[in-house]
């Protein structure tokens, strides 16, 4: 044990000798400096409109009648002043007599906005001809009367001719409360939304990984042949929007479709084909996860498992479950997002059966109230953030499963296993294949079901009601846009995140930042960018209805993958390169052109291809964004459908398909190019020369 002494020398040293701090580099000043830039754009992008909208949700507007009192001079002086609370209440009793009275009834008086009520409604014997003379004055300056154009805030009294008179209307008082959500849940058809998504997004999800499950065991654990085209197809759905399977089904099972029998009498337009719709969508996002689960299998396992003479059906639920578990679970929440917050698919083939997302879009486009549209996203808000924040706990647990030691997995041929599994993959790619197909088919088709013949007359967009071929050009560029803009932004946020030694709550706190918008469903964003971008006070107002705010947008709505993507490239590489070219004097910005970028390009090509493609498909992000010089073709594909035009949608989703199609083989050619010329180290042949 140490003496007293020697205690109190070791304790005078350690009080004597300063805390020494590492110095911050000016490498480290700039890169913190990007991060924060990055960051402020997300917060701009992302967390204030999200703000804004959950102000919008709890702001009522309502006309307080007592708050505005009128007098009237008809030649013999003013009359005693009345609040338009007891002119109203006049004109209620009067009605009974005079049928022509109007009196502004209880429901007429909450309003969406802050919105507009003539004063002549007071007056049924008003005439803009008239002698009489009017006055008007708040008793409260917390509402506010317009004359045409100028507001008046004041308390005093205003006199005007009848003539200018007509030109009064009041102004709605803005309260903030839980109101709008009192309304949402007394409301049974709103509330009933609610019920139909989640009912929705359960079945569908049980559908989908279960198929996409059984798909990807027979892709990774049997030797079947065509494994290659099975996954190319098992892709496709990603390269369409999720409209294309709604314009499908009607032509399969709707009303004059053609196995329309098939269904028994029941109808395609409902939970049926919003159901079949989603596992079509969803099916290759499930897939992708699943199989990335399966190929981490440990041979040993099995090997144990046939020592001890143990089934395959014991084998598989006490190894292959139990290993692929997160991998399920990871897909189940996945689906469950894409289903309740998609909005193209109910839309087209919902018929009466609303769901939440349907509902923003009804509420919003077609009754013009944006505090219950606001409402109602964020009830869909929940949902996802609670499905997004199980998937990251249950991914915190997540233990390796492959070890130094483990052996990887080959499957052994097994005639009549390997049967089965052919079987099956030809029935899901069929499915798959069948209704993109049939979409392809529908828009050859002149006039459906009458005129048969195959024309091209549905690809003559410039006649139709959507946009036409400007919208197709407007997809292409928004893609092309994203693509550049959103891999350089994700890319180097990703970087200064990784790469930066110090400032760990600065980090932290944009990682979090980073993650956000994969719970933030694109109706949800959308909505948002209205309410913050659309407001005159905000600088950034100029962006809106541009193709700039269609950028931003669809950029931060795929920023979650794109970011996570490159962290994982990133974290691939050893820190060493930062110390030797610290060590070498050489700033960051040299080794990110000359070493990190040339390691990381597949993953930086991985990341363009997902924004492009993601940036034809979507509908939800963009539908209250667009403007007539901005329309897109996937929102051409929704117009086009509600016109009565599906033979043109088709088409024009197919448009969508072909593009997207052909970005995946340039993006796969030069990938090719890419890992020839960059990659050769990766390979131990490279590594030789």
């Amino acid at each position: 044990m140490m003496t007293s002494a020697a205690q109190a020398t070791v304790q005078a040293i350690n009080t004597a000798a300063p805390l020494i701090r590492p110095k911050t580099s000016r490498d480290d000043k700039i890169m913190i400096g990007y991060m924060l830039v990055v960051g402020l754009y997300l917060i701009i992008a992302l967390a204030l409109p999200l703000y804004a909208m959950l102000s919008k949700s709890v702001s009522t507007f309502y006309f307080d009648l007592n708050n505005f009192e009128f007098q009237v001079n008809n030649g013999d002086g003013w009359s005693a002043p009345a609040t338009a609370f007891a002119l109203n209440e006049k004109l209620k009793r009067e009605k009974l007599k005079r049928e022509k009275l109007q009196a502004v009834q209880p429901e007429q008086l909450t309003t969406s906005s802050d919105g507009r009520l003539a004063a002549t409604v007071f007056f049924p014997d008003f005439s803009f001809r008239g002698s009489t003379r009017y006055r008007i004055r708040q008793i409260n300056p917390a509402s506010s009367f317009l004359v045409g154009s100028r507001q008046i805030v004041d308390t005093e009294w205003h006199e005007f001719e009848s003539n200018e008179f007509r030109r009064i209307y009041l102004r709605a008082s803005r309260s903030t409360g839980l109101d709008n959500y009192r309304v949402y849940f007394s409301t049974p058809a709103l509330f009933l939304s609610m019920k139909n998504s989640l009912l929705i997004s359960l079945i569908s999800t049980l559908i989908t990984v279960s198929l996409a499950f059984g798909f990807a065991y027979a892709l990774a654990r049997s030797t079947m042949r065509f494994k290659g085209l099975f996954r190319i197809i098992a892709m496709a759905p990603i390269l369409v929007p999720s409209l294309l399977p709604g314009i499908a089904l009607v032509y399969l099972f709707g009303n004059q479709g053609m196995l329309k029998e098939l269904l028994l009498g029941e109808s395609i337009y409902g939970p049926i084909g919003i159901v079949i719709g989603s596992v079509f969508f969803t099916f290759p996002h499930a897939m992708i996860i699943i199989t990335t689960a399966l190929a981490i299998s440990d041979a040993r396992l099995y090997e144990a498992a046939i020592s001890l003479r143990a089934s395959r059906w014991k084998t598989f639920w006490t190894v292959t479950i139990p290993g692929a578990r997160y991998g399920l679970f990871s897909a189940a929440f996945v689906v469950f997002n894409l289903v309740i917050t998609d909005f193209g698919l109910p839309k087209v083939i919902g018929g009466q059966y609303n769901m939440l997302a349907v509902d923003i879009y009804k509420q919003v486009i077609g009754q013009q109230n944006f505090e219950m549209g606001a409402v109602v996203s964020v009830i869909l808000l929940i949902p996802a953030l609670l499905a997004f924040s199980i998937d990251r706990v249950v991914q915190k647990k997540q233990v390796a499963q492959l070890s130094a030691r483990s052996v990887p997995f080959e499957p052994k041929p097994h005639k009549q296993f390997d049967a089965i599994c052919l079987i099956y993959c030809v029935l899901v790619t069929v499915f798959i294949a069948g209704l993109i197909g049939v979409c392809q088919y529908a828009a050859l088709i002149k006039f459906w079901p009458y005129d048969l013949s195959l024309s091209l007359n549905n690809y003559n967009f410039d006649v139709m009601d959507g946009g036409g071929w400007v919208s197709w050009y407007n997809s292409i560029r928004l893609a092309l846009y994203t693509a550049v803009a959103g891999t350089i932004i994700v890319f180097c946020g990703a970087y200064m995140v990784e790469k930066t030694n110090r400032f760990v709550a600065t980090r932290s706190a944009f990682q979090f930042l980073a993650m956000m918008p994969m719970a933030i469903p694109g109706m949800v964003l959308g909505l948002a960018y209205i309410f913050f971008f659309n407001n005159p006070a905000n600088p950034l107002n100029g962006i809106y209805a541009t193709m700039g705010i269609l950028v931003v947008c669809t950029v931060t709505h795929f920023y979650t993958v794109s970011h996570l993507t490159a962290v994982t490239a990133l974290k691939q590489m050893d820190r060493e390169f930062e110390s030797v070219a610290s060590s070498l004097k050489q700033p960051f910005y040299k080794l990110l052109s000359k070493v990190t970028v040339p390691v990381c390009l597949p993953a930086v090509l991985d990341i363009s291809i997902y924004l492009f493609v993601n940036a034809m498909t979507t509908v939800s992000a963009v539908i209250f964004l667009y403007s007539p010089d901005t329309t897109l073709a996937s929102v051409a594909v929704l117009n086009m459908d509600d016109a009565g035009d599906i033979a043109p949608a088709a088409a024009m989703g197919m448009m969508i398909f072909y593009s997207n199609l052909c970005a995946r083989l340039l993006h796969l050619f030069v990938t090719r190019k890419v890992m020839r010329k960059t990659q050769a180290w990766r390979t131990r042949e490279g590594g030789s020369d």
